[in-house]
């Protein structure tokens, strides 16, 4: 049998993510099989990108009977490790910083904020939903008490590959960055990088073309 994890493209593993979102609204409506097409429809690809997608780590459907959403559900949960816990910590307590420490569904997925850490000494000491910010500067401290793996930057660019670097050599093994600057580290250390101004750019890129094509 194929192993679970395995090395995958970045846009594979982002698909597996909608098929999984697809998957919970397919058993929300009390679905117990569904048709490579009808996922493909719903994630917004198409059937043979799904059976490829699903082929990269085993055998998951029944020809003529599609896929059995609650086992594919599960097998894609622990394809995307989403099957344990993960320790995080925060770094950044402004609005950003505030808006993914109360976004609901990374608990639900099992990404637990276990400390938020800012250099304002104004911040610093305020308590979000019991979890109090601590100065920045003792940052290798919070993340060996939290046992963190992931780290997630909410911070001005400037401040960023400085506390990379530290995190880094302190053990953690992922970064989620939201400064606009690429980070230079070892290659063990996985970065996922999200600018929200090159998204929108893009998408007023994709707006503007769809209005001279139109």
């Amino acid at each position: 049998m194929t192993s679970l994890v395995r090395s995958v493209s970045e846009s594979t593993v982002r698909r597996l993510s909608l098929y999984l979102r697809t998957l919970e609204r397919l058993q929300a409506e009390g679905a117990e099989t569904v048709a490579s097409g009808d996922l493909a429809d719903r994630a917004g690809t198409t059937a043979a990108q799904v059976r490829k997608d699903l082929s990269s780590f085993g055998s998951f459907g029944t020809r003529g009977l599609g896929y059995r959403v609650g086992p594919l559900h599960a097998r894609i949960r622990e394809i995307l490790g989403l099957t344990r816990p993960w320790r995080v910590v925060l770094v950044g307590a402004g609005r950003i910083g505030s808006a993914l420490f109360a976004y609901p569904h990374f608990r639900e997925r099992g990404f637990r904020i276990e400390a938020i850490l800012d250099s304002d000494p104004a911040k610093i000491g305020g308590v979000w939903e019991g979890v109090t910010i601590q100065s920045a500067a003792h940052l290798e401290q919070v993340l060996a008490r939290a046992e963190a793996e992931i780290l997630i930057l909410a911070v001005p660019a400037g401040a960023a590959q400085e506390l990379a670097e530290r995190a880094a050599a302190a053990g953690v093994r992922g970064i989620l960055n939201f400064a606009p600057v690429r980070l230079r580290l070892p290659d063990e250390v996985e970065v996922n990088n999200v600018n929200l101004a090159v998204e929108l750019e893009a998408l007023s890129h994709a707006l503007v073309l769809a209005e001279v094509q139109g």
